[in-house]
Formats: structure tokens, sequence, C-alpha cells
């Protein structure tokens, strides 16, 4: 048993003896299933709080022989494989956490060799005989240990990108590393002495040009986990059963800390899950991550459209994104695009694949950012805030003229950036109008399944705010807004607040192309 060769499991029962552990084990039955195969390159990366660490804990503590783990493993979801034991405490493993390897080595400069030197020190305690003296390089004593002996290493490595993100400045550095990954990983040779190799950090592999420096991997991200979805968060199953197992609001659970759809699977943040189940307090837990030193330096880059992308997400709107451009690294950043992937990567933006747009996933992230960016670099904000309480009052008062009016004034800003003509488009700019309601309502729910229909925008007031009325509104392009409201009734749609038990106004609003104005029709409704 060593630091890096053969560790124990203890880091994995830290995990267990935790009064809330979500069992992630039946990831096994995926890596069981691909090693010694061409899948058996993998490299599984998520935002940070997601996890990332236990997984990397857990396949250590499963495979390596460091560990008699059964005790572990017994009764979890793996143990439900036939052949779960076969695979158990019979491998060599390295584990490297980056990380904690940059930090010992003192320097970025130092960290390859740091790691190398490490484990062919340890390598020697365990294959003696087998490796020459002169033996200078990790892959080359993996390749030497495999000809004599025939046995096989599965290489696991925790926080695999830190040199990529946090030295985008030293080239040497990153030229370093990827070389020493490249060594390990691709070619011939490697797949002779592994096993299996299982990466997880932030960012997906480093592009070099137009592909990936380890293009044999298969790449589980933010943007496209495929069968790994299940277990890059809790999912909504597992959140509920933590609801009833706390007595907390499923459906306030859903509101705050839901969004992240990825490949059909709709994930949680495991952290801020653990959080409220065990403080009941609904709040963002991401204040301690660095929310503004992320964001910040993000949002203000001078590319066009950006702020107005982001000031549309923060309202509950969606924004068209390509994601194919970015160069997965913290420095390369060539347009709007690029700036959201990575937004997406660190978990403050989720990404519909479907659709290929971008959006703010729920009250947790949308609270960071409304406090990211109030900030003087943000005063066109300034005034669209103004602009959007006083929305708010109007549509409250009922005062119909009055919101025709503040929508037309914002529409007229924000039209060079927004284009729109028909209904799904005049859904983004009425979405940005009420900015303002966002201290009183949840993100608006757009086209909520409804009755016999969909209703354009719903807001739900906050739990503090039960007093105020949800607010139903329903847009019209070239139709009228008194059509808007008698399509609400006509069909059914004030069924999708029957569990509401507040008063509630339905909002028509129509927009005429050809007369390029705006009218409104308010009426109140009580279920």
């Amino acid at each position: 048993m060593g630091c890096f060769v053969n560790p124990d499991g203890g880091a994995f029962q830290v995990a267990l003896n935790s009064e809330i552990y979500v069992d992630k084990t039946g990831l096994l039955s995926y890596t069981n299933k691909v090693m010694d195969t061409k899948n058996a390159w993998i490299c599984n990366s998520r935002p940070r709080r997601f996890g990332k660490s236990i997984t990397a804990d857990m396949l250590t503590a499963y495979y390596s022989k460091g560990c008699e783990s059964a005790r572990m493993f017994e009764g979890r979801k793996i143990s439900g494989e036939k052949n779960w034991r076969e695979h158990l405490n019979r491998y060599d493993v390295i584990h490297i956490d980056v990380q904690w390897c940059r930090t010992s080595a003192k320097s970025a400069e130092a960290t390859v060799s740091y790691i190398e030197s490490n484990i062919l020190k340890e390598l020697r305690i365990y294959y003696p005989g087998e490796m020459k003296p002169d033996i200078g390089s990790l892959p080359e004593a993996l390749s030497e240990i495999h000809t004599v002996t025939g046995k096989k290493f599965i290489i696991i490595i925790d926080e695999w990108d830190v040199l990529i993100r946090d030295e985008v400045k030293k080239a040497d550095v990153q030229e370093q590393y990827i070389n020493f990954l490249r060594g390990l990983f691709k070619g011939t040779q490697p797949t002779k002495f592994l096993h299996l190799a299982y990466l997880t950090g932030i960012l997906p592999i480093k592009k070099m040009k137009t592909q990936s420096a380890l293009n044999n991997f298969d790449e589980f991200t933010m943007l496209d986990a495929k069968v790994l979805a299940p277990y890059i968060g809790f999912t909504t199953k597992e959140v509920r059963q933590l609801c009833a197992q706390y007595h907390r609001d499923f459906e306030e659970v859903q509101r705050w800390y839901d969004g992240y759809s990825i490949s059909e699977e709709h994930v949680y943040n495991p952290q801020a899950v653990v959080s409220v189940m065990m403080w009941g307090e609904f709040q963002s837990y991401w204040s301690m991550t660095g929310t503004y030193e992320s964001i910040l330096p993000l949002i203000n880059m001078d590319f066009d459209g950006l702020k107005t992308a982001v000031i549309n997400m923060i309202s509950g709107g969606m924004v068209e994104i390509e994601v194919n451009t970015y160069q997965n690294d913290m420095v390369t950043f060539e347009n709007m695009n690029d700036v959201l992937t990575l937004l997406i990567h660190l978990g403050y933006l989720a990404y519909d694949k479907s659709r290929k747009m971008a959006f703010i996933p729920n009250e947790e992230i949308r609270s960071e950012f409304v406090a990211a960016v109030k900030k003087k670099e943000w005063n066109e904000l300034v005034e669209l805030q103004i602009q959007s309480e006083n929305l708010l009052s109007a549509t409250l008062d009922m005062d119909c003229e009055a919101v025709a009016e503040i929508v037309e004034e914002i529409h007229m800003g924000y039209a060079s950036n927004i284009q729109y003509n028909d209904e799904n488009s005049l859904s983004s700019v009425v979405s940005i109008a009420y900015l303002g309601a966002m201290r009183y309502y949840f993100k608006p729910v757009r086209e909520l399944p409804t009755g016999r229909g969909v209703a354009n925008l719903v807001f739900f007031p906050r739990k503090e705010y039960s007093d105020m009325p949800a607010l139903l509104i329903e847009l019209k392009w070239n139709q009228s807004a008194d059509t808007a409201v008698g399509q609400i009734k006509k069909k059914k749609y004030t069924k999708a607040l029957e569990h509401y038990s507040g008063e509630i106004l339905l909002v028509g609003i129509h927009y005429s192309k050809k007369k390029t104005s705006h009218q409104c029709v308010i009426e109140k409704y009580k279920i």
C-alpha cells in the first residue's frame, strides 16, 4: 500500500461515513464493462462540488490491491452485478491527485517531475527486480514491468486539468504536462500496460488546434455525459428520496437546485442538495467557490452580444450557442460562444443539447449571476432594472397602458440585439422586461405544459412573497391582447396553477409587427 501506487480505501470510507451518501457505485458496472477495450480511456469532467474526487476515490477503493474493500461495496448497487467480485481489489492502481501534487511540489514547473519521481520510487518497492536502475519516466517503467511480468495497471487522475486551468500563462508547463499525459495514454504501447484510464476534472481535454490532445479518450462532459449522466450529480429520483427522508419541500428544492439537463437526465448539484438537506436553508451554496473571480472576468469580455445574452439568461431566457469552437482552456476565447461554453463546464450555465442553447439552470446560480453583475461595468443594467421594476408595479396595478408602453420601450432598446418576429422571440424580450420580478418571483417557467396547450411565461412568487399574485403571461404576435387572454381561458392554462392557492393575474401581451406597437390586457383570476 502506497501513497500513489495501490492506495487504501480510506478516502472513500470517509464519504461512506458521512450522514448523506448517495450510492453511485453503478458507475463501476460501466468501467468493468469497458476495461481492456478501446473504450477504456475515460475523461469524465464536471464542475466543482459535483463529486469528482469521491468518484475517483470510489474507483480506487474498488480496484486497488492495497484495499480490502468488500464491506464497502456489499449491499451497494454494484453488488447486484454478477461479476462484481471478479474485479474487486485485483489490480495495480495508480491514483494521482494533481492538485495535491502541485502543492507538494511547491511549483507548477516541478509538478510533473514530482509525480514521476514519487511513483517510480513506489514502483521500485513493488517491482524491485523488474525495473532497470536507469528508468526515468513513468511510461517507460510501466512498459518495462508489463514486458517482464505481463502485469497491467489502472491509472486514475483526479483534478487532471489543474495545470491547464491555473497555469494559463505558462505554456512550457502545459506543454510538459500534455507530453507527460501523451506518454502515458497515446499510442499502441499504453494499451499493452493499462487496463483502464480514468481522468476527472472540470475541463474537457485540451484541444490542440481542432483536435483533442488525447483524442483516444471518450469524453463525458456537461455538454454530453452520455451513459454516465446519472453519475454526474444527484438525479431527480435520488433528490426526491432525500426530500422525503429529511422532510424538505421537493418543489422548492427543484426550483433552487435543478436545471442541469444532461443526456435526458435531470441532474442536481450534490453539495447544494446535501447542504439544504442538512441545514434546511434555501440559498446559494456557491459563495465559497470563487463565484465573482470565475464569472466577472468572463462576462465582462468585450464580445458582441455577450452582456445582452447574460441579461437574457438572468431573466429566464435561453441563448443559442455553438460549443465546438472552444479550445478547452482558460485563455483561448475568440467569441461569445467560447465564453458561454466555458461557463457551462464551470457549472454556471446549463446546456440544452437538442436545441443547442445555454441557460441559467436554477435560482442558486441565478442569484450568483445577479450578485456578480452588480458592478460598475454593468451600468447598462441599472436603467433596465428601473424600467423593469416600473413594469412589475404597473402589472400588479393592472395598468395595461403603462405595461404596453414600458414593454415597447424595452423592446426598442433591445431590438438591435434580439431580433424577433414571432412569439418565441417576443418571449425573450418580455422575460427581459420583467427582470425586476426576480426579487419576488422564481425564474419564469417557459412554455409550462398546461391544460390543452402551453403558457408562454409563468412567474411563481417566492415563499417569502406569497401574498403577491402569480403571473401567467400569454404572448401573441400580430394578433390581439384579448386573444391572448382568451387563449389562456380557452386552453385552461390555469390548471398549471391548480395547486397554487393565491391570486393569479392573467396578462395578455400583443405585438403588432405592422404597427410596431404593443397592447396589453390584464385580468384577475382566483382558483
